[in-house]
């Protein structure tokens, strides 16, 4: 689905079509969550507990680098 990126303000922003928001199960005023991916970045309906779990393997990922190399590499 070929999207348009259109001036919002002085932001810019995506106008997601009645279908692709069913699909997502959305509303007009609900949030998404958009994670980053190797090939792009994938919307989800947010989720408030999942939100706190990235933010924890964010955190730790930052905070315990060199332990994680360390497990990688063994």
């Amino acid at each position: 689905m070929k999207l348009k990126i259109t001036t919002v303000g002085n932001s810019a922003g995506v106008i997601l079509p009645k279908e692709l928001l069913a699909r997502l199960r959305v509303e007009k005023g609900d949030s998404l969550y958009a994670a980053e991916l190797p090939d792009g970045v994938k919307l989800t309906p947010f989720d408030p507990q999942l939100a706190e779990q990235m933010e924890v393997a964010e955190r730790v990922m930052r905070d315990d680098r060199n332990v994680l190399r360390k497990l990688a590499g063994s």
